[in-house]
């Protein structure tokens, strides 16, 4: 299901792997747990998933590239059903003991053994030519902050706001068909700091003292959430000397942006001299990380990537998926941030925190 060539770990994790990373967060069993009897965590999980059946079918009924969608969609919808059924009944089924990469894995397994591609394909590109048409007044609303520890905190409060378009989430995919999100609104509306896990201070402190020479920053969900959150950081970095390596999906799952979408995103907000208003992009990469889920295995990302990482000295993990669910304790060789907003109870249940509360996790490696 993902590129040909062959995948390799990242190589920035700390070594030993095998010792020192699990892309899990949240342990869905203990090696106590009995290996035929699904744990009360993993039940909650195959329900959380379950939930979000009819939003994934309604998306595939009305997706236009798909000969007779409807009849399919019902299929996946059925098909997904006695999966996540049969691992409730038998952990070890389908390739379990079950975590979120798999529940996510066979999810898009089924959709694409039916000929769904990119069920959210219309919706991100609505997200996206929206998202577009603010950036320019959300990067100038940045440049007019003067105080850096302010304009960085604007920022942050940028990538929780453009986090919220997720329709990952049952609760959210149900707000967003219902009424949009407004990005300026929700920047508003975050829950007060501080937040379940909030180092954004020590962050700052350091952001006003050090520099780093290159960052590697995995991105997200399209529309709000990688151009009004995502790229206004970029551009901070960019403007502070920093060369930017932004890492996307090699193929589409549920609205995350791919690699070829956001090579587009990125020509379009570009000037005719090739600039960000006004900031010079010489130094921004994108890479293909050679994912294909909502959520990412360190150990499996693409050679490219693998290759241009390898001299960063920061790393940053953004969005529920990736820098929660998966990744929120890997430890990496040089400095890392976890950006992203708690969007399901079963995570704030786990981090004792509040649903829609954010987490801005920093950990500095000194020398």
């Amino acid at each position: 299901m993902e590129s040909n060539s062959a995948m390799v770990a990242f190589p920035l994790l700390t070594t030993p792997i095998e010792s020192n990373y699990r892309a899990c967060t949240i342990p869905y069993r203990f090696p106590s747990d009995n290996p035929r009897k699904a744990t009360p965590t993993e039940i909650a999980w195959i329900d959380l998933f379950r939930n979000s059946i009819p939003s994934f079918k309604k998306r595939a009924e009305s997706d236009t590239t798909v000969v007779d969608a409807s009849t399919k969609a019902e299929k996946f919808a059925q098909r997904y059903a006695d999966i996540l059924d049969d691992i409730k009944k038998d952990p070890e089924s389908h390739g379990g003991p079950p975590d979120c990469i798999l529940l996510c894995r066979l999810r898009e397994q089924v959709l694409r053994e039916l000929g769904f591609r990119d069920i959210f394909k219309k919706v991100k590109d609505e997200e996206n030519t929206k998202a577009i048409s603010l950036f320019p007044d959300v990067a100038r609303l940045n440049d007019d902050i003067e105080d850096g520890g302010k304009c960085l905190e604007n920022l942050v409060r940028g990538i929780f706001a453009g986090n919220i378009f997720d329709l990952g989430s049952a609760q959210l995919a149900e707000v967003f068909s219902r009424d949009g999100m407004s990005f300026l609104a929700s920047c508003q509306n975050l829950v007060p700091r501080p937040w379940v896990i909030d180092d954004l201070d020590t962050f700052k402190a350091k952001w006003n003292k050090k520099s780093w020479k290159k960052a590697v920053i995995f991105v997200d969900n399209s529309g709000a959430d990688v151009i009004l959150g995502i790229l206004p950081f970029a551009r901070e970095l960019l403007k502070r000397g920093t060369q930017v390596v932004l890492a996307a999906n090699d193929m589409p799952s549920i609205n995350d942006v791919t690699y070829p979408e956001l090579i587009e995103i990125i020509s379009k907000l570009k000037d005719e001299s090739g600039k960000l208003i006004g900031v010079d992009t010489s130094n921004l990469l994108i890479a293909n990380s050679g994912n294909d889920l909502p959520v990412i295995d360190l150990t499996r990302i693409s050679q490219e990537l693998a290759y241009l990482a390898s001299d960063a000295d920061l790393v940053i993990l953004e969005g529920m998926g990736r820098g929660i669910e998966t990744n929120l304790y890997a430890q990496f060789k040089c400095d890392s941030l976890k950006i992203g907003m708690v969007k399901h109870p079963e995570v704030a249940q786990f981090l004792g925190g509040r649903l829609y509360d954010c987490i801005f996790k920093y950990n500095e490696v000194l020398g």
